[in-house]
């Protein structure tokens, strides 16, 4: 289990330059990846992004890549077009004017007739990013799944929370029923007496009524509910999505039992599982 949250951090030198990447992680619902790179390293963006999806499901990613040049390669480009004009504007000058024509190297001083242009090739800096991004990646990961070592033993302890309350529901479900049938007889005996509590008619509509008002399928959902979760737990997988969807559906069944039960002990433990799911939710919401 791995948190959404994280840092990772290296710097590569070498003789010619120095590489920073810095990664930040924050919770996210969607992958959605942020950068700040140095103009000279924006060939690299499809890779490191590339690099950061193996190992990241989700979660908002702040990357920057930082460079400091310590030197590059370079040669002196001469323009010949551009000599050629100031040579010809020169001599006309000096024709004009009758002064000396210059030595050759008053033409070098000369705005853009000799620049000096760096040579470097899309894979100048590979291995300082790859070495990097790699340290970084490392790093992070690691933070993450200390992070959610943090966010599994909680969950574990809401868990069990969420499971003592329904193991003291499927104690008193049966109770429930009785309580409801109880209830049902007297009722009946208020309006018809003694006389008409053997009624099949009215046998048959308490029958239907405690199906209609059973929690046996809610409980048993709940179990099978709770084994998935316990599972989950346990996966080296991304199971943050599927953990939020998981607590709807036992959301979904906590609430019917609460609409049915007519035991305020079953009430009070609907209310801890719903304190324990809502818990149990938010931390869902750290998880990748």
């Amino acid at each position: 289990m791995k948190s959404m949250t994280g840092y990772g951090h290296s710097i590569y030198k070498s003789n010619d330059y120095i590489l920073e990447i810095e990664i930040k992680s924050y919770n996210n619902r969607y992958l959605d990846i942020s950068h700040n790179i140095n103009p000279l390293l924006s060939s690299y963006e499809t890779y490191v992004d590339g690099e950061i999806k193996k190992i990241v499901s989700r979660g908002h990613l702040d990357v920057s890549l930082k460079l400091k040049t310590l030197s590059m390669p370079s040669e002196l480009v001469l323009d010949e077009n551009l000599l050629s004009q100031y040579k010809n504007s020169i001599e006309r000058i000096s024709s004009l004017t009758g002064s000396a024509l210059p030595d050759a190297g008053f033409y070098t001083t000369l705005e853009g007739v000799i620049s000096n242009t760096r040579t470097v090739d899309q894979d100048y800096y590979k291995e300082g990013v790859e070495s990097a991004l790699r340290e970084a990646l490392t790093m992070l990961e690691e933070n993450k799944k200390r992070e959610g070592e943090g966010t599994k033993r909680d969950l574990e302890r809401l868990g069990a929370k969420f499971k003592s309350s329904l193991e003291i529901i499927l104690g008193k479900k049966d109770e429930m029923e009785e309580y409801f049938k109880r209830i049902l007889l007297e009722k009946y005996e208020e309006l018809l007496g003694e006389k008409g509590k053997d009624d099949p008619r009215f046998l048959s509509e308490v029958a239907a009524l405690l199906v209609k008002y059973s929690i046996n399928e809610e409980c048993s959902r709940l179990i099978v509910h709770l084994n998935e979760y316990d599972k989950l737990l346990e996966s080296n997988e991304g199971v943050g999505k599927k953990l939020d969807f998981l607590c709807q559906e036992m959301n979904r069944e906590i609430n019917t039992t609460a609409s049915k039960s007519q035991m305020v002990e079953i009430n009070l433990e609907v209310v801890k599982m719903k304190d324990a799911l809502e818990d149990i939710r938010e931390q869902a919401r750290n998880i990748e």
